[in-house]
């Protein structure tokens, strides 16, 4: 069963619910222990609506601020790449991993001002390479940025053994594609010793 929703007037902005002085629809559990109980809200009536009105246009005005500050920054991000460098072993594997505080701390240290919440990283990054993360400051403001993950050390036994497991690699795929037709020899020799 469904829980009817009650109307509140807000009277400070709360980020994904709105604006200070703006009449929303919340669920009763949210209200009475969220947004009643810190005095975000309150029942709505005239004459407080009409209290806000002033507290609301300057809501207003900082939030277009905010998001022409947000479509500059998109726009100065736009194919921009950061560079992190982290201790791996021999094999390229990072000693941790890379997460979305270290690209968010990272895009600060370059000059692109992006919380953590912003950087949406599906797994963290445990290997040295070039890995893509979406950056989003609001839901229609995207971009995608690269990450160079590079080690803290040449890593001249990491190319070596790469190179070598590579060709362990197409020496088992080798002797697997025979295999097949010594599997067929081995029955005929067996059954020639059965008829002796």
């Amino acid at each position: 069963m469904a829980s009817k929703k009650i109307e509140l007037l807000l009277n400070r902005t709360i980020e994904n619910l709105g604006l200070v002085g703006d009449v929303v629809k919340v669920k009763p559990g949210f209200a009475r222990n969220y947004l009643l109980t810190h005095g975000f809200a309150e029942a709505p009536t005239q004459e407080k609506i009409e209290a806000l009105k002033d507290r609301r246009a300057q809501a207003q005005a900082e939030l277009s601020k905010l998001r022409s500050e947000r479509e500059a920054l998109m726009a100065r991000m736009e194919g921009a790449a950061i560079k992190l460098i982290r201790s791996v072993n021999d094999q390229g594997v990072l000693y941790g991993a890379v997460t979305q505080r270290d690209i968010s701390d990272q895009l600060v240290v370059d000059g692109f001002m992006v919380d953590m919440r912003a950087v949406r990283l599906q797994n963290p990054i445990r290997r040295i390479g070039q890995y893509s993360c979406l950056i989003q400051l609001d839901r229609d403001l995207k971009t995608e940025l690269t990450i160079d993950v590079l080690p803290d050390r040449a890593l001249e036994n990491f190319t070596a053994a790469a190179a070598a497991a590579e060709a362990v690699e197409e020496e088992e795929a080798a002797p697997a594609a025979d295999e097949p037709a010594a599997a067929a020899e081995a029955p005929k020799k067996g059954k020639k010793s059965k008829k002796d």
